[in-house]
């Protein structure tokens, strides 16, 4: 079973790009809506905002407590779901909430760490986008708004791939796209990197074509990182690590002008 975490303000109708083809694959797809979606209208100056970040977490926590429920309510899903090999991936946002099941926490602005958010029962997971360390690295609007954007990746050591875009460049941060790269050098659970050359925050398109946030729409790019993705997880869930050696290896023989793998 595949969980998905949408980014800021998405819901369960995005991520098309990614996860039909993670489906066609023969992943179960979850996706949550959470509470910061736009069909919400909640803003920084609504009292939940605050706690957003705590509430994505715990969608995911209960969808992996009720999952007996899930199968029972959709047709066709009954014996198909994996309820002991669950892999998670998410984007921006998305990509801090999934970091949080798989061990990252948060530095409190005393300088001590935060509260553990582990979840053992997700094996493995793929960061899209994931924010940088903060701190002064933030900028100031961030710093006074978004208090978990200052993770230590120290206690992450579940494995992930980290997907990070060249020409990322958040104005939440005043470092330059390499922020997005910070789980990947920091984090003892990070296996690979996949840089993205010419990607934006959208990374080509993976909310979906045509959307307002796809500034750098490039199919080619999006259809690499879906495919990478579901090779990584898949090797994950089966413990066939074969199967991403096998796609690490094409794409470093075909994939030269659309990005790179870096490897630990």
């Amino acid at each position: 079973m595949l969980l998905f975490s949408h980014g800021n303000g998405w819901s369960l109708d995005g991520y098309a790009p990614l996860t039909a083809y993670w489906a066609s694959q023969g992943f179960v797809v979850v996706q949550p809506t959470h509470l910061d979606s736009r069909r919400h209208g909640i803003g920084l100056d609504d009292d939940r905002f605050g706690s957003i970040w705590i509430r994505r977490h715990d969608d995911l926590t209960q969808i992996l407590d009720q999952l007996d429920s899930i199968e029972a309510a959709v047709p066709g899903l009954a014996g198909r779901i994996d309820k002991n090999t669950v892999v998670a991936a998410g984007h921006s946002w998305g990509a801090q909430t999934v970091q949080m099941l798989l061990g990252a926490r948060t530095i409190e602005a005393d300088g001590s760490l935060g509260a553990d958010y582990l979840d053992e029962r997700v094996s493995a997971g793929v960061l899209l986008a994931a924010t940088g360390v903060g701190g002064e690295q933030l900028h100031p609007f961030a710093q006074a708004n978004f208090p978990f954007m200052s993770p230590s990746f120290a206690q992450l050591r579940t494995p992930i791939l980290v997907v990070a875009g060249d020409h990322d460049q958040s104005p939440l941060s005043l470092r330059g796209p390499d922020w997005f790269t910070d789980a990947f050098h920091q984090s003892p659970g990070a296996t690979d990197l996949l840089t993205l050359f010419g990607a934006e925050h959208s990374l080509g398109g993976i909310p979906g074509y045509e959307v307002a946030e796809t500034t750098d729409e490039n199919p080619e790019r999006v259809a690499v990182i879906a495919r990478l993705t579901a090779a990584y997880l898949r090797a994950a869930a089966t413990g066939d690590s074969s199967v991403w050696q096998r796609a690490r290896a094409s794409f470093a023989a075909t994939g030269t002008t659309v990005g790179r793998i870096d490897s630990v």
